[in-house]
């Protein structure tokens, strides 16, 4: 074989650290689209971005060339540092958790999975974030320990 053909769809869920303030309501399309932004710059491809103040879901193309874990510290690192910027008083001590929930997404459920996405304010509104985290979890057959799993530290 000639060349490397990949693609490997993963979706992302990751939240703030507990003692971390939330991202207000109006930074949460600019949040988005920057981060839309690192992952472009890392030859990845933004498929859709959204989440709620707490926590943000991302269903991204994963570049071929990086490990999943250089890429999300890469998402994470840029985005905190750049959401600080915001407004340096409100989102000082602004930083994401230290871990991350990655699922592979099948390519006839990018679209199913694009639109979860972009209406996490509207899923919120009934289902709390824990407990879509582990729904999440347990449909993909993800062992976990509840003791760690919902660590936002």
């Amino acid at each position: 074989m000639g060349c490397s053909l990949v693609k490997n769809d993963i979706h992302l869920v990751f939240h703030i650290k507990c003692h971390s303030m939330e991202i207000r309501d109006e930074d949460l399309d600019q949040v988005f689209a920057y981060i839309g932004g690192i992952i472009n710059n890392m030859n990845g491809i933004p498929i859709a971005v959204g989440g709620i103040g707490n926590h943000i879901h991302i269903l991204t193309t994963l570049p071929k060339a990086i490990a999943l874990t250089e890429f999300v510290k890469n998402i994470k690192a840029y985005s905190s540092k750049w959401i600080k910027t915001l407004d340096e008083r409100y989102y000082e001590g602004f930083a994401w958790q230290a871990g991350y929930g990655a699922f592979s997404v099948d390519y006839r459920h990018l679209d199913q999975t694009a639109q979860y996405i972009r209406n996490q304010a509207e899923h919120h509104h009934r289902t709390e974030w824990r407990e879509e985290y582990k729904r999440l979890l347990d449909d993909a057959g993800v062992e976990y320990d509840e003791r760690y799993a919902f660590e936002t530290d």
